[in-house]
């Protein structure tokens, strides 16, 4: 994918300075992704404000480098009053379990929208990062995949300021409960497989989406109106008994799921969450989710256009994460 012509032409008329932001506002801080956001950045000495609900002001994860903002993403003037002072916004909130679409609208959507607004008051020329989902790149399978797509939408039709999108696949490192459970299981020599046996995947660890992140701040006029996917390099992606090769189980056994099973599981799972009141992770879009043949990504535009390659197989990725 070549560079936009409004990315060309942001380049030729901003200030060398303007191309490296320093004062950065941080959606989603407390989150997996977020925390390792908020290290990468306080490392790349860079001054980080991150929007925290009031409810969450005393977390742990934040770390006590950051300024934190008190204030619900629905807090359109309060997120302007932070824009005026930010030199980027990046936008990593989101919501990942649910019943369904309103369920996700809030972070995934609503929050969106209210940045845009935010932003749109406080400047025409901050540049907006915001972390998607490859899901969104299949709006049909499931209530949080077409909420992601809708942020993205969002953003598109609304924003009178220079953005680009980043779709990462499954994310996975320190910090992470989606990923880990499997991984480990696979070390023992057990891999619970919920998609086709020819099903292949695309990975990422964190550590790489974080300098994903500060490569864009270095070149974002050459990634203005433009959305990228990660990956981890592997071309292809991995099928499972690569995946259970890397995470270095001897002998692992890979056992498949079937379909009706998954199925029945999540819409008992949906049943029961909403007798108990819980947002649930495993629903029948969630299945549609899993069991898709391919979730692959080329990371080769980015790359491109910001110089960011991606350091960590999974292999080795899996050895730092059971090993430190």
């Amino acid at each position: 994918m070549s560079t936009s012509s409004h990315g060309r032409d942001l380049s030729a008329r901003l200030p060398e300075a303007a191309h490296r932001p320093k004062r950065i506002l941080l959606t989603g801080a407390t989150g997996f992704i977020g925390q390792r956001l908020q290290a990468a950045l306080l490392r790349s000495d860079r001054q980080v404000s991150a929007v925290v609900r009031p409810a969450s002001a005393g977390s742990p994860s934040l770390d006590a480098a950051c300024q934190i903002i008190l204030a619900d993403l629905s807090d359109v003037d309060a997120l302007a009053s932070a824009c005026v002072e930010a030199d980027a916004v990046v936008y990593c909130a989101g919501t990942v379990r649910g019943r369904e679409l309103d369920d996700f609208r809030a972070a995934n959507i609503d929050g969106v929208a209210a940045a845009i607004e935010a932003l749109n008051r406080a400047s025409a020329n901050t540049p907006f990062l915001l972390i998607s989902s490859l899901a969104a790149a299949a709006p049909e399978l499931s209530d949080y995949a077409r909420s992601k797509y809708l942020g993205e939408e969002v953003l598109k039709e609304n924003s009178r300021f220079p953005w680009s999108i980043l779709r990462p696949p499954a994310v996975y490192g320190p910090g992470d409960t989606e990923m880990r459970p499997i991984l480990e299981a696979a070390r023992k020599g057990l891999v619970i497989r919920p998609g086709p046996p020819d099903q292949r995947l695309s990975l990422l660890h964190a550590d790489d989406l974080a300098a994903a992140v500060l490569a864009w701040f270095e070149a974002w006029p050459a990634c203005a109106g433009r959305t990228f996917s990660l990956d981890d390099g592997r071309p292809g992606g991995y099928d499972w008994p690569a995946i259970a090769a890397a995470a270095g189980g001897t002998g692992s056994r890979i056992v498949g799921v079937p379909r009706w099973l998954l199925n029945s599981v999540a819409e008992t799972n949906l049943l029961l969450s909403r007798l108990f009141g819980y947002a649930p992770m495993l629903t029948p879009g969630k299945t549609r989710e899993l069991t898709r043949t391919q979730w692959l990504c080329d990371n080769a535009a980015f790359s491109e256009a910001t110089g960011w390659m991606p350091a960590t197989l999974l292999e080795d990725g899996v050895r730092s994460l059971f090993d430190d």
